[in-house]
């Protein structure tokens, strides 16, 4: 974790971000930002894109801005961190999404109750994992409402995806939170019917 002071403002003429910063970030494979300053985050990436593996854009405003970062080919600016997926052909951002993005687990059932989940892929903030114990021990009868109960529990949890804005013609990224994580019960719970029938 490396904290850096963000300058106040919506426009900076000068960014400025110290030489023993940039040479610690260096060091790393892997960048995760969650600065909101968009010319903080765009300095960032310029000084450092070809100094790392890949840079992961955790919060960001604007799909011009989005656009902007998406030019350069080791950057990912996912709408939600649960989002992110195997596939860049990339061994670090591909090592990162073996284990964090979008949520994959496996439940096991004993009768009809959920008694085991694993959580294979879970996202960054860890609201899988939240989600993954309240629903430990229920009943699997009605695989439909189990799914928008694991889904909704997700709009409990304090992520950093942005929450819904009433009447914005944007889809909210906590609920695209909310959607994978509702997927990823059913998807589940489909492989351990299916195991089960075997």
């Amino acid at each position: 974790m490396v904290n850096i002071e963000s300058p106040k403002g919506t426009f900076i003429d000068d960014i400025n971000i110290d030489k023993n910063t940039l040479e610690k970030l260096k060091k790393f494979d892997l960048l995760i930002t969650y600065i909101k300053q968009a010319d903080m985050v765009m300095e960032i990436v310029e000084k450092l894109h070809d100094k790392v593996a890949w840079i992961i854009i955790g919060t960001w405003r604007g799909e011009g801005f989005k656009n902007q970062l998406l030019k350069y080919e080791n950057v990912s600016v996912p709408d939600a961190m649960c989002e992110l997926e195997i596939g860049k052909k990339n061994p670090v951002f591909d090592e990162f999404t073996s284990v964090f993005g979008k949520p994959k687990i496996k439940i096991n059932c004993q009768g009809e109750k959920i008694a085991e989940i694993d959580v294979i892929r879970g996202s960054p903030c860890g609201a899988t994992n939240f989600m993954a114990e309240d629903i430990l021990g229920e009943n699997v009868d009605d695989v439909e409402n189990l799914a928008k109960k694991a889904g909704l529990r997700i709009q409990h949890y304090p992520c950093r995806g942005h929450k819904l804005r009433l009447f914005a013609d944007e889809e909210s990224h906590k609920q695209l939170a909310s959607q994978l994580h509702y997927e990823s019960v059913k998807k589940a719970l489909k492989n351990e019917k299916n195991e089960n029938k075997k």
